[in-house]
């Protein structure tokens, strides 16, 4: 008789390898919720139990269902926090419903008629959930505002944000996740988002002067900046903190302390203190920039019903998006994205949610992972789209079946390329960071939230298997866990059979 249930699920394993079963095992396969040596040493080593990680690992095959085994399981069925790897869900969902070279219109409108270059009315920015409007882009839009003949407005410039309707916590606070209002990943999305709201400081050293100059990549109406900050000798280290910022004067920013010289030319990205009047101030020293003259004000507003196209500015296709939201790890991008799905035409999707884009946009991701993985729904709850959530939840086994069905589906390289290859570029460049025989060797997709660590994508063992790979640590320590999950992805790429 059998009695260890190890060496019980050892033997099923070999019997089906042998008369050519369905229940294939990969190389190295586990039982199940049993973990490599080398990663219960990490977590040893991390004091980490064993119940705070949660892992799925299986070989990835022809489309279909899935053949064999898992070669990893460990509590895969519960639902957890994945900091940002609820990234996956949304960027794979976009490229699914939307199609890798799908773009973002920014249509610009006008009321009244140009004589000789004066617009007899208002110019209109109507946003549509671009991400990527950022300072460059936006003087490029405003230059070919110039181009088509405008060189004045005679009434109002309106900036149309209402394509976006946001309600309860979807329309929070900035400070409402970590009280960290100041920080650009907790920048609320905006159907008209430029520039992420934000201003970001730059910091070069004039030793001669004894100060370092500051400036910014935008000037924003009516907001004073510091032009210089003394300097002081000493060691790098906390060089934000010994500046002793304060931030939240919508009229200025200030640095009433020092400047540490060792640090040389640093730069410092900061959401502005008043996010509601951010886009007015600053279209109206862009505006002014490009040479363009303004009788009325810049105001927010929805866009009257009988204005007239001008033109649509065009956002990089959706694959160049996902890149920057996955490899980067920007949750203000994967907001965006995600609630433009809550945008899709009712005849693209399930029906909207009358009065909400967030509702609708997680409706959406929902049905399609639903659909295409499988997903019980007490194993997957989306909240924003990005992962910046206390209340998001995924199971591994959900996530892998996702990863799974993207595997076998037409936008698999677009989604893949979009994941930081480890070591190489992206999140998992890290300084000192031993990725051992996965080096180079996975798409891995990392979450870090203060509680949450993870990483999940795919990964080529060296015996040429390629598997996705899900592990997430939920723990008040998981600040330590990266070892145990470095260690996990090594198991993975190791399945030489040695």
């Amino acid at each position: 008789m059998i009695r260890s249930p190890n060496l019980l699920w050892r033997c099923v394993v070999g019997m089906s390898a042998l008369v050519g079963g369905t229940a294939m095992a990969a190389p190295n396969a586990l039982p199940p919720d049993e973990l490599p040596a080398a990663v219960q040493t990490a977590l040893k080593r991390a004091q980490l139990p064993a119940d705070a990680l949660v892992a799925y690992i299986i070989e990835l095959g022809p489309p279909g269902p899935p053949r064999g085994l898992p070669r990893l399981t460990h509590r895969a069925q519960q639902p957890v926090n994945p900091a940002s790897l609820m990234k996956l869900y949304t960027t794979g969902a976009a490229l699914e419903l939307l199609g890798p070279a799908w773009t973002w219109p920014t249509p610009v409108l006008t009321t009244g008629q140009v004589v000789d270059g004066v617009l007899q009315g208002d110019l209109i920015l109507q946003g549509r959930g671009d991400p990527t409007l950022v300072i460059e882009r936006l003087w490029l839009l405003l230059r070919e505002v110039r181009q088509r003949g405008i060189h004045e407005v005679r009434g109002d410039i309106v900036l149309d944000g209402s394509a976006f309707v946001l309600n309860g916590a979807d329309a929070g606070d900035p400070a409402d996740f970590d009280g960290e209002r100041f920080r650009p990943y907790n920048v609320r999305p905006d159907a008209l988002l430029l520039n992420h709201k934000s201003v970001t400081l730059r910091f070069v050293p004039e030793p001669s002067r004894g100060v370092a100059r500051v400036s910014t990549d935008v000037n924003l109406a009516g907001v004073q900046i510091d032009s210089a900050v003394p300097m002081v000798s000493g060691p790098c280290g906390d060089w934000r903190g010994s500046l002793k910022p304060a931030f939240d004067d919508p009229g200025r920013i200030r640095l009433t302390g020092l400047y540490p010289v060792s640090c040389g030319e640093k730069t410092w990205p900061v959401a502005y203190a008043e996010p509601g009047s951010y886009n007015v101030r600053l279209i109206a020293e862009a505006w002014h920039e490009v040479g363009g003259q303004l009788a009325g004000s810049v105001r927010n507003g929805p866009a009257p019903v009988a204005a007239q196209p001008l033109f649509e500015a065009t956002s990089p296709p959706l694959a160049a998006v996902v890149r920057d939201i996955n490899k980067f790890s920007n949750n203000v991008m994967a907001q965006q994205l995600f609630l433009s799905l809550g945008l899709l035409p009712a005849d693209a999707a399930p029906p909207l949610a009358a009065g909400s884009t967030a509702e609708a946009a997680r409706e959406r991701v929902r049905a399609l992972v639903r659909a295409r993985a499988g997903c019980p729904d007490g194993e997957l709850s989306i909240d924003n789209g990005s992962g910046l959530s206390r209340q998001s939840r995924s199971s591994a086994r959900c996530l892998g079946a996702w990863l799974q069905a993207l595997w076998a589906s037409p936008v698999m390289p677009e989604l893949m390329s979009s994941l930081p290859l480890t070591g190489i570029d992206g999140t998992t460049r890290r300084p000192g960071r031993d990725w051992g025989a996965a080096l180079g060797r996975a798409h891995l997709k990392t979450g870090s939230l203060r509680d949450a660590m993870g990483l999940a994508g795919y990964v080529l063992g060296q015996s040429g298997r390629r598997y996705a790979f899900v592990a997430i640590v939920n723990h008040p320590g998981a600040g330590a866990a990266r070892p145990v999950l470095d260690a996990l992805v090594q198991w993975a790429a190791e399945d030489n059979g040695r």
